[in-house]
């Protein structure tokens, strides 16, 4: 959620620090500040509500200058979003600043504390008390450098602190040095030439380094211009190897179209080929077992939040299907505080994109103490979920910039494909004959991507008619049910509409009351076995005076076409791939309502992109 950005080197660092901020606007954020220590040895912090444009506006007015600074976006979750309480954050001195990600639980605790102290507080948001502890402890530790103080208080300080937090330290007395703390929210470094980042997320820094450290839970980061010192949570230093991101510039930018979402959608047949690479893989060696750990799986949970977990109740229907094995999907958020059996020969997979999602961390910590097995299926290497399960496999989708995911979820639906049929035929639910049909399909997915985004017309053309409704409703039967949610959740995200999914079989059990005339309602049908079965919603919703949207394959145009306004043809690949596709044109419907409604496509309201608090 909150974004971080830190330089040291021998370079003015405001630039630095405003494109970075930029680049972490799709995290989400009310407010934005930076802290730069100038050459005369003091701190200018210019702060501002509102988009990074309000802050570079304000920041060239004062003209702050200097080769260290920090910077911020800031998520409200401690006091109404407010200059006062936009990041960085000082002591009473002016001499410490601080820019945090996460929650201190017990900063109501601290606060009164260090007011009895005689601290006086400028804000109301829980971070302002890192500074402050800082600053007190410093107090206490009167020997050595003054880099050595400042470590020393920071150590203190986070002993001190509960919570899930990530920040970084400037002190104006130590110039050329910038401290960063990673616990349960994420935090990487950038390795430049003579010059170093600090960062909430990789996209950051990207176009000025490619060599990343990631950090482990507890580590201290030191951050000078020539040199990056890594201590572990005992204090000690941590040899940490760098690791080389393949993604180049342009990849994280929009690469021509309007919006990242739009260009996302477009990035699905490459994003899906480059997960397929993995797939390719051993599917054993991934999970870390062999081949009879493998036949003795009995159970799996699947654990996600927002789209991922729709993309896990995808995956429920593979599994079950190919591989034979009972599979439960829970909201992490849910799953981390019920009563979860303990069943042996258990496996939780964990679906997120960032890997940094607080709730399913929480969740994964909780499936490992009952000693399950754990897998994630990620798409940033290094992040903190990756960490914690035994296992990963890798989405390779490559920087995800747009709030709403589009080409992330397919590639999570395309992962759960491959390790369902790779499960069926490690347990034999499948035999060799049925696995390598079924993954010569796979393969070919991409390409069938490739025609369905060609749609993005059609769909533009529709959503002239409809963009104005008030309501819109989306059907779906056995895997494309959980699409019909998801393209619920897309419309309701980017454009703000009232937007509902349902089983089609429950149509009449209740939410057929909410429709009425002029009610956009999308079926998706494509042919197969409940092909008749969507036949009966259609008629049911149409008789109630819905406007009527089929989504199906070649073939099924005509016997619908007498039962629905609009047909929308997607390309036809076989039964459990077929939802991975549907969900485009319900993407594109999304993208188009929210454009012609003027809404903030890419950064909706209220929403981020990583949600790295509870």
């Amino acid at each position: 959620m909150c974004g971080i950005i830190g330089y040291v080197g021998q370079k003015n660092s405001v630039p630095f620090i405003i494109d970075g901020l930029k680049k972490l606007e799709y995290r989400g954020y009310d407010s934005a500040g930076i802290s730069i220590l100038q050459e005369n040895g003091t701190l200018s912090t210019v702060r501002a509500v509102g988009k990074v444009a309000e802050l570079e506006k304000a920041a060239l007015l004062s003209s702050p200058k200097g080769c260290t600074g920090i910077g911020h976006t800031r998520w409200a979750t401690h006091g109404k979003p407010s200059e006062e309480n936009s990041h960085p954050h000082t002591d009473c001195s002016g001499e410490i600043v601080v820019v945090h990600n996460g929650i201190i639980e017990n900063y109501l605790v601290l606060r009164a504390k260090l007011e009895s102290l005689g601290h006086r507080f400028q804000s109301e948001t829980d971070t302002e008390v890192i500074a402050h502890l800082i600053e007190e402890n410093l107090k206490h530790i009167r020997t050595g450098k003054q880099e050595e103080r400042l470590l020393k208080a920071v150590q203190k300080t986070n002993k001190d602190i509960a919570g899930a937090f990530a920040y970084g330290v400037l002190w104006a007395r130590t110039p050329g040095v910038l401290i960063g703390v990673k616990n349960q929210s994420p935090l990487v470094v950038g390795l430049g030439q003579n010059e170093n980042f600090l960062a909430s997320d990789v996209p950051a820094f990207l176009q000025h380094t490619n060599k990343v450290l990631f950090l482990e839970e507890g580590e201290i980061v030191i951050l000078r211009p020539g040199k990056v010192t890594v201590l572990d949570k005992m204090g000690q230093e941590r040899k940490a190897k760098s690791i080389k991101i393949s993604w180049d510039r342009q990849t994280a930018q929009k690469g021509g179209y309007a919006h990242f979402m739009l260009k996302e959608i477009y990035d699905q047949p490459q994003a899906i080929e480059d997960t397929l690479r993995t797939a390719r893989a051993d599917f054993g060696k991934i999970l870390g077992l062999d081949t009879a750990a493998l036949r003795g799986l009995q159970n799996i949970h699947i654990i996600a939040c927002g789209t991922a977990y729709h993309a896990g109740l995808v995956g429920k229907y593979y599994i079950e299907q190919f591989a034979g094995i009972p599979v439960s999907v829970d909201l992490a958020s849910e799953y981390k505080y019920r009563t979860v059996p303990h069943k042996t020969k258990t496996l939780a997979i964990a679906i997120s994109q960032s890997g940094e999602t607080a709730d399913t961390i929480g969740a994964v910590k909780k499936a490992k103490e009952l000693g399950f097995r754990t897998l994630a299926i990620c798409n940033v290497l290094g992040s903190s979920l990756t960490r914690i399960c035994d296992s990963t496999f890798f989405t390779h989708c490559g920087p995800e910039i747009s709030v709403a995911s589009t080409k992330a979820f397919t590639s999570q639906m395309t992962a759960m494909y491959a390790l369902a049929i790779s499960l069926g035929l490690a347990n034999g639910n499948l035999s060799k004959a049925a696995f390598d049909k079924l993954y010569r399909e796979l393969m070919r997915l991409s390409k069938a991507m490739s025609e369905t985004v060609k749609m993005e017309y059609t769909v533009r053309h529709l959503t002239r008619k409809i963009y104005k409704a008030e309501r819109f409703i989306f059907l779906g039967r056995h895997a494309n049910f959980p699409i019909a949610l998801e393209g619920a959740l897309k419309l309701k995200e980017v454009s703000y509409r009232s937007a509902e999914g349902f089983a089609a079989g429950e149509i009449k059990h209740g939410p057929i009351s909410i429709i009425d005339k002029g009610t956009p309602v999308f079926m998706l049908m494509p042919q197969g076995s409940l092909f008749e079965k969507m036949l009966s919603a259609c008629q049911e919703c149409r008789a109630r005076g819905a406007f009527v949207v089929a989504v199906t394959t070649p073939g099924g145009e005509e016997q619908i076409k007498q039962v629905v306004d609009k047909v929308i043809l997607v390309p036809s690949v076989s039964e459990f791939l077929q939802p991975i596709l549907n969900i485009v044109p319900l993407q594109f419907l999304a993208y188009w309502i929210a454009k012609r409604l003027g809404c903030d496509i890419d950064q909706p309201r209220n929403l981020a992109k990583s949600v790295t608090v509870e």
